[in-house]
């Protein structure tokens, strides 16, 4: 029956051996396609992301099973916050599954939407009626078992929406005014409800994310640079104007001092404690000391200290290299869909690819002293449900845009 499913199919279809990728309005380069394989998305991306998700959930584990002992926790068992870092990993992948069905032109038109709908509920979180207030932050909102955070959905969103927006101002994109100003009041507006939770470390995400995706979408290069010069006097400016970002920023250059030791610079010198203490192999999984109640955020900001104590310098550079090549692999994904004329997905899959690739480096470097200190998490590994949830239902769509590039390159249709 093998002449029957051959005639169903068709010949085989040879990939090109180059393809035209679009640099700007009008100027094509061409470049290696990348294999197509018969599997419907690309098989070595998602067992990545389930290593990274499930490595993650032992880590969370480790770091959590010791905080009954703590009196901030003492009502707590030992199993609370891995069943429900269990649980939030499962609505991830239910939410995942549901979103890789979705045709990337469906998230095309409803892009606006997703992005008004994160602008309102990082409103509503300001309301104290509505957002849970926690050490001074009102970021979360209380949903009976499960804690929601909008500036999550909101990275999604502009994801979401800066890709749109570059389609859609294609013919325009050499004019500052109408290609590049109205999304720049948009992210303005998410900024200022972000600064006003406060949470900075979601500010400058979502401005990279948005920067990248206008950048790779072909915005005039002098615009770029007079924007990104704009966004770097604004952040400076933030930073000196507040007292304790300030003091954070002087106790990321001296951690060690007397003033900084047991006040902004303690969880900094404690993370790299524990790096110290792990040296090249690691002291062994649950052998950490300084999740003990000395770390701060062990499970969530910290989580990577955790690991560089318990695994050493080899764990530490094994989830470094399977984040780059995750990322890699993601903008690759992205630059095929542009290849083959899909903007949107090509835009979106890349703006993806920033967002994780940029917030693991922030949180990286905040664990090892080579950035100040900043509360993002590590994408799919840290404690937290939102978060969790929005990097799988994103990894999700990326998945569809490597399995819409991959019926294209078959000869299919989406």
């Amino acid at each position: 029956m093998s002449w029957l499913n051959w005639l169903k199919r068709g010949p085989a279809v040879e990939a090109p051996e180059h393809i035209p990728v679009r640099i700007n309005s009008r100027d094509f380069v061409r470049t290696r396609p990348l294999e197509v394989r018969e599997h419907g998305f690309d098989q070595p991306l998602l067992w990545s992301v389930v290593g990274l998700v499930l490595f993650g959930l032992i880590m969370v584990y480790s770091a959590t099973i010791a905080l009954p002992d703590s009196p901030r926790f003492a009502n707590y068992t030992s199993l609370h916050f891995v069943i429900r870092h269990v649980l939030a990993i499962c609505v991830g992948l239910v939410c995942a599954l549901v979103a890789f069905q979705v045709p990337m032109a469906v998230w095309e038109r409803r892009a606006p939407q997703v992005f008004i709908l994160s602008l309102i509920l990082l409103a509503l979180v300001l309301l104290p009626f509505i957002g849970k207030d926690v050490n001074g932050a009102h970021r979360w909102i209380p949903l009976g078992f499960f804690t929601f955070q909008p500036s999550e959905l909101a990275k999604f969103g502009v994801v979401l929406y800066a890709a749109n927006y570059m389609v859609r101002k294609m013919d325009m994109k050499e004019k500052f005014l109408r290609a590049v100003a109205p999304i720049a009041l948009l992210i303005a507006i998410a900024g200022v409800l972000l600064l006003l939770e406060p949470d900075m470390g979601a500010f400058m995400v979502i401005v990279v994310i948005a920067m990248g995706i206008l950048f790779l979408g072909g915005v005039n290069a002098k615009v770029f640079f007079l924007l990104s010069g704009l966004l770097l006097l604004a952040f400076s400016a933030m930073i000196w104007l507040s007292e304790w970002r300030r003091a954070r920023i002087f106790a990321y250059l001296d951690p060690w001092s007397e003033e900084h030791a047991l006040g902004k610079g303690y969880q900094l010198s404690h993370s790299l404690i524990a790096f110290g203490r792990g040296e090249i192999f690691g002291v062994g999984l649950g052998g950490s000391v300084e999740k003990l109640s000395w770390l701060p955020e062990a499970h969530t900001d910290f989580l990577m200290a955790v690991i560089g104590e318990e695994f050493g310098l080899i764990g530490v550079l094994l989830i470094i290299t399977v984040f780059m090549w995750v990322t890699r692999r993601i903008l690759q994904i992205g630059r095929q869909a542009i290849a083959l004329d899909q903007v949107f997905s090509g835009l979106v899959a890349q703006g993806v690819g920033l967002w994780l690739g940029f917030q693991t480096f922030i949180n990286i470097g905040v664990n090892l002293g080579a950035l100040p200190t900043k509360g993002l998490t590590l994408p799919l590994m840290s404690y937290g449900g939102s978060a969790i949830l929005l990097n799988l239902v994103a990894l999700a769509v990326v998945l569809r845009v490597d399995h819409e590039n991959r019926q294209l390159m078959r000869g299919g249709r989406q």
